[in-house]
């Protein structure tokens, strides 16, 4: 339909138009063109034929939305979230899981080639695992709206600041889903619940057989629930908490300030005190590790996948029982303490103190602090010459927060002594390609392997694993 013939009944805008849709974007957004112009088309996907109606112009593209599908593709499958398309927490749950997969591993192929003008020399399997469940870390926002009949938690709304009217969740797992509606209760029955704008999920599983003298095994999953507080709780807000934790292996925090600022105000019905301690945790049981945690401590939010990536990242480095390895950004050991199985000695490094502190804890309780120890400093600023002071490395991983890596990339690139390979975890290919190009055309590395892994099933978040020799 061209903009003349929509002229009569309105703009392009109000009626709707027909677009081809050529690939996904970044927010697996449906790409095409219409008159020269690139639109982001939600809910189309590549190879489809939609009629779509534009929400917002700008000089360069338009954003649409698709109004009707006239050629379907293969890969659209039925969403199994009655939410989907409201709820901002999923953004493919429409494409075919392996498709998704497909996509991720073309978007980080892409990343590299176009940013760092590099090719992986091997492209590595993909990580994928349960679509369905998976989600042990969650941020949900909590709202009462009385025009909506009261409290409101879960994600926000696709594109808007509003919490979505949230009944189910299937990306989080089945307990914390049935949590969602007794949460409404509970918080609507607070004297501060205008004052409590979210509540932070930590789903932990140290099921199985006790590690290297890491105490005694538990069974079963912990949920711990984190509070977020603008005001103290009154007594009788204290002693509903407290009911409500009466659900099996149901821990609630509170958070006053800052995530440091959390504590466990109950456990399982018991409120806190010297002999009540969280249960989370997760183990790698290929490495005989227990790794206990805090709600707000960074861990993966698929502990699935986390262990199969350990598993991959491990054997990619190929650490040897006389070698010395740096894990960067280390956080609680996540790789550190399976490094420690397998090499001479680990120095993991992480710019929290308090996760120092936490990871050389896990250390000693895994019997593992002779060959694992850790420092806190900066890595966002670290030179060649205080990686260099460091002393040698045989092996590096670096696991980065989305910013990724620059300053490690540059001080690996500098001349000095070099490790033998350096495997990069990143959750950001934009920022893994940017640091790529560094190793590659400055420090001439070579890009030996590259692969995606599925670390969020039905999000457009692209999670990978690199390995430079």
């Amino acid at each position: 339909m061209s903009r003349s013939r929509a002229s009569a009944a309105g703009t392009a805008a109000e009626v709707g138009y027909r677009l081809g849709i050529e690939s996904l974007d970044l927010e697996a957004r449906g790409i095409a063109r219409h008159e020269g112009k690139v639109v982001f088309v939600r809910g189309a996907l590549p190879g489809e034929r939609v009629l779509a109606r534009r929400v917002r112009a700008k000089p360069s593209y338009d954003v649409a939305e698709t109004l009707a599908i006239e050629r379907e593709s293969s890969q659209r499958t039925v969403p199994a979230c009655p939410h989907f398309g409201t709820c901002g927490g999923c953004s493919m749950q429409h494409l075919h899981p392996a498709a998704q997969l497909a996509i991720k591993q073309r978007v980080l192929e892409d990343q590299i080639e176009r940013i760092a003008g590099l090719r992986p020399g091997m492209i590595l399997r993909p990580i994928a695992g349960p679509a369905w469940g998976y989600r042990f870390r969650a941020r949900l926002s909590v709202r009462h709206v009385p025009k909506k009949g009261g409290v409101l938690v879960g994600f926000h709304e696709r594109g808007s600041s509003y919490v979505a009217d949230m009944r189910e969740c299937r990306v989080l797992p089945s307990e914390v889903s049935d949590l969602l509606l007794p949460l409404r209760d509970l918080v609507g029955a607070l004297s501060i619940r205008d004052r409590m704008p979210q509540i932070e999920v930590a789903v932990g599983d140290m099921g199985g057989a006790s590690a290297g003298g890491a105490g005694p095994a538990k069974t079963g999953r912990t949920i711990a629930l984190v509070f977020r507080i603008l005001e103290p709780l009154s007594p009788a807000d204290r002693e509903s908490l407290r009911g409500f934790s009466a659900r099996p292996g149901l821990e609630i925090w509170l958070q006053p300030k800052g995530p440091d600022s959390i504590s466990l105000l109950a456990r399982e019905g018991r409120l806190a005190g010297s002999d009540l301690e969280s249960g989370l945790g997760y183990r790698l049981p290929e490495f005989d590790i227990r790794m206990p945690y805090r709600p707000t401590d960074f861990t993966q939010v698929n502990h699935g996948i986390n262990e199969v990536l350990v598993r991959m990242a491990i054997r990619l480095l190929d650490p040897r029982p006389d070698e010395r390895v740096a894990d960067l950004f280390c956080g609680l050991g996540n790789f550190s303490l399976p490094l420690a199985r397998r090499a001479r000695e680990v120095l993991g490094i992480e710019g929290s103190p308090s996760l120092v502190r936490r990871a050389a804890d896990n250390a000693a309780a895994n019997a593992l602090a002779g060959r694992a120890r850790f420092e806190a400093a900066n890595l966002f600023e670290l030179s060649p010459e205080a990686w260099h002071a460091l002393g040698a490395f045989d092996r590096v991983l670096v696991d980065p927060p989305r910013e990724g890596a620059l300053a490690v990339a540059q001080a690996l690139a500098a001349p000095g002594p070099r490790p033998r390979r350096i495997v990069y975890v990143s959750c950001n290919p934009a920022t893994l390609a940017r640091d790529a190009a560094v190793l590659v055309h400055t420090g001439g590395w070579r890009l030996a392997a590259a692969g995606a892994v599925n670390m969020f099933p039905h999000t457009s978040h692209v999670e990978s694993i690199a390995v430079f020799e």
